[in-house]
């Protein structure tokens, strides 16, 4: 069975648009034409879907989606537990999410096809894509938005996986330091920022330490990325404000 660009827009909820964006940019190209040339979606297709849109949910860049879904050595469930982990860290308005990712474990395992809506339904009537339209509408003029896309475009999907894991393993040593009681003000955090702050200079744009105590503020006042850092572990949003603004103290006195 297939579907036409209208329905699976409806099942996912997002715009006729996205999907064509999709296509155009090979991230999901369907598998499938009528006789008249117009776009068909087949099951395979809806599964590609699922996966995409869970990574956008959890903030990753297209380029980054393309890459861990294209990896050849990776196992569709590989996918699945791997968001599983990232959402049920998450506070407890993303717990839907979870469930659903559960919900998509189950059936596949079990064999059961889940039927379009089912698949979809998570995902309400929010679009992924609305977040890019959002920042080019926010810093598109910016220089440092315009050197974010330059360096983007030039990474292949090594570069995503690498810039990835160095990601994770910030978050997870950053995690580990809340937990044990560290202070903002204390060194090891204080150096956490630092490296926080490296990170984005060497692969998106340059980031002073005064546009970076803005981030840190942003990183509070802004619910989604307030969501993102303490799904790595409660009040980190919070704990990194204070760290990335005394890190910004010591080097700027």
């Amino acid at each position: 069975m297939s579907y036409s660009v209208g329905q699976v827009a409806r099942f996912a909820g997002v715009t006729v648009r996205t999907l064509h964006h999709y296509d155009d940019i090979g991230l999901l190209v369907p598998g499938e034409r009528s006789h008249a040339g117009h776009r068909r979606y087949n099951d395979a297709d809806l599964d590609r879907l699922q996966q995409i849109l869970f990574y956008r949910e959890l903030g990753f860049p297209l380029e980054e989606v393309a890459a861990l879904l294209d990896d050849p050595d990776a196992d569709p469930r590989v996918h699945l537990r791997r968001q599983h982990e990232l959402l049920t860290a998450r506070i407890e308005k993303l717990q839907k999410m979870a469930a659903a990712v559960e919900h998509a474990m189950e059936a596949r395992n079990m064999g059961i096809n889940l039927t379009p809506e089912e698949r979809f339904e998570v995902f309400g009537d929010k679009d992924p894509e609305q977040y890019r339209e959002e920042a080019e509408a926010r810093w598109g003029d910016t220089e440092a938005y315009a050197e974010s896309q330059r360096r983007a475009a030039t990474y292949t999907k090594e570069d995503w996986k690498r810039i990835q894991a160095e990601v994770d393993d910030w978050g997870e040593r950053y995690a580990a330091l809340v937990a044990a009681g560290g202070q903002p003000s204390g060194e090891a955090a204080m150096n956490l920022a630092e490296e926080h702050r490296q990170q984005i200079s060497r692969y998106y744009f340059e980031v002073p330490y005064e546009m970076h105590r803005c981030f840190g503020e942003m990183y509070v006042s802004d619910e989604r990325f307030k969501a993102f850092y303490d799904a790595m572990h409660p009040g980190l949003a919070e704990h990194l404000r204070e760290a990335i603004l005394a890190n910004a103290d010591r080097r700027t006195a």
